[in-house]
């Protein structure tokens, strides 16, 4: 196993646990423990985990992973939930992607609808993601706009007033949200606060907001507000987020799709 993947596991381990001894994640990844040692003691220099006695834990109650090593945690959730997204978006309206990794499937399922193979635009993409950005420039039938700002390594997106600033000059038709945590009383969230107010500038924009979250995020509060729960008109989620939950976001007036 390269140096890479064993460090994608050993931090997709850390985020289901919480805490993870260096024998357990030995015997788990089939390394020795010097090897699971050196891991620790690297990623915590990079500040991506605490370093304990014996072990490692998640970095504080804010902890983040960067995007590239969220990507295959609920992957087929995310795929299911991406192409139902992106069936609810037609041919020639203005879209609005946020950063993240279900934000990024719904890229690549917009991208492969045959509808949208052609036209003048096809879509109108605005995004703050510079993955999603890269992924979908190579679509000529798609029109992009980046909207400028600062780099924020953990998910790509692009922050502060720069962004801002392109914004403020544009409408969508819908924005597409992902999210760390959607609450039917609390609302959407997101770890950064600049993040935050980013999405929150391209909810205001649109005439209607998806929010795209597998069921791991709902009923989770986070850190920064996003928008209020009122300003989602359409949530897709999986259907492990069983009826309880489902039926929370239906009362507070949100149409909720589970795939």
């Amino acid at each position: 196993m390269s140096r890479d993947a064993r460090w994608k596991a050993l931090l997709e381990l850390l985020v289901e646990r919480g805490r993870l001894d260096v024998e357990e994640a030995a015997t788990q990844l089939e390394v020795s423990a010097a090897t699971i040692r050196r891991d620790f003691d690297q990623l915590a220099e990079q500040q991506m985990l605490v370093r304990t006695r014996g072990g490692a834990v998640v970095h504080g109650v804010s902890y983040e992973l960067p995007l590239r090593y969220k990507t295959a945690r609920h992957a087929s959730e995310k795929q299911r939930i991406a192409k139902a997204v992106a069936d609810l978006i037609a041919p020639g309206e203005a879209v609005g992607l946020t950063g993240g990794t279900t934000t990024t499937e719904v890229a690549r399922a917009l991208a492969v609808r045959p509808d949208l193979a052609s036209g003048t635009p096809a879509l109108t993409v605005v995004t703050n993601a510079l993955n999603i950005a890269n992924e979908l420039a190579v679509r000529p039938q798609f029109k992009i706009v980046v909207t400028g700002g600062v780099a924020r390594p953990q998910s790509y997106e692009l922050i502060g007033p720069l962004a801002d600033g392109v914004l403020g000059q544009i409408t969508l038709d819908v924005a597409v949200l992902g999210v760390v945590a959607f609450d039917a009383t609390h609302g959407a969230a997101a770890h950064d606060e600049a993040e935050a107010a980013i999405n929150r500038l391209l909810c205001e924009r649109a005439a209607r907001v998806i929010v795209a979250a597998d069921s791991s995020k709902l009923g989770q509060r986070a850190f920064a507000r996003i928008c209020a729960a009122e300003s989602v008109g359409t949530l897709v989620t999986d259907v492990a987020a069983g009826p309880e939950a489902i039926g929370r976001f239906e009362e507070a007036g949100i149409e909720v799709i589970a795939v």
